[in-house]
């Protein structure tokens, strides 16, 4: 499975954004997804995982309420809505696969490369 994440951009304070992540490969259907982020000067940090099924979300204590996390397996995507955005949301936002969100949260088995994120105030 290959990652390919887009979407990012800039944005004010209080907007939203949709993060994409399209994966290429007959067994993304079976991977748990998700999403990493790096702000500047920072380490890079776990927002969000989905389960294959769909059926099992997490979230960063830092995004709860305010960022969702979905998947198309027909479109081959996971995607992560970003609302109420704050400027130290902004940051470099990876996708991330694994074999299940455990896996994701902690060392994803495979990684997308980077899409930046600003938010300004």
């Amino acid at each position: 499975v290959r990652l390919q994440a887009s979407g990012g951009g800039l944005v004010q304070a209080g907007g939203s954004l949709r993060l994409s992540c399209a994966a290429s490969g007959r067994t993304f259907s079976t991977y748990a997804m998700g999403w990493f982020r790096q702000a500047p000067s920072k380490e890079r940090e776990f927002v969000s995982t989905i389960a294959w099924s769909g059926g099992t979300t997490y979230y960063a204590d830092s995004v709860k309420g305010r960022f969702t996390i979905s998947r198309d397996s027909a479109k081959n995507t996971v995607y992560l809505q970003m609302n109420s955005l704050k400027p130290e949301d902004t940051a470099v936002y990876f996708c991330a696969a694994g074999r299940s969100t455990g896996v994701v949260r902690t060392y994803p088995d495979l990684w997308g490369q980077g899409t930046l994120v600003t938010v300004s105030s």
